[in-house]
């Protein structure tokens, strides 16, 4: 057998052992799950004081017991081993977080540190708002 085929091979058994077969993704070392093509994502909303409040409400509801009310990370069920990594206003986070890996990370949520997923309660208009709304929290 050649490598090409061990390694097709292998990867496969891993599929079967597994029960599943997972779309083409790349894991930050922060424990996120994301598609390659996550960073490349638009919003296919035009952001207007409509989005924004609807965005900010959701937000307001879904967001601030961890993000915390100005977004520092600074909720009451915020995990303090990852508060900078929470902080949403950082310049820091708006490199790291285009707004399709926002979108990404709100609708599939991780395990740890504890990120919900969003994709049951929120459809794709709503957590669009809140993305275009946590933009307005990031300093320049």
């Amino acid at each position: 057998m050649t490598s090409t085929a061990t390694l097709i091979a292998c990867c496969l058994a891993g599929v079967v052992a597994a029960g599943t077969l997972m779309p083409a993704q790349s894991q930050n070392p922060s424990g996120w799950q994301l598609p390659a093509d996550a960073a490349a994502k638009k919003s296919p909303l035009s952001v207007d004081d409509k989005v924004l409040a609807m965005g900010k409400a959701v937000y307001k509801d879904k967001c601030t017991r961890c993000h915390g009310p100005s977004g520092l990370g600074d909720g009451p069920d915020a995990d303090p081993d990852v508060r900078d990594e929470m902080n949403l206003t950082s310049a820091k986070s708006a490199e790291r977080n285009p707004d399709g890996v926002v979108f990404y990370k709100v609708q599939n949520g991780r395990r740890r540190p504890k990120m919900p997923a969003f994709k049951d309660e929120l459809n794709e208009q709503q957590i669009w708002s809140v993305v275009a709304y946590v933009q307005t929290l990031r300093k320049k």
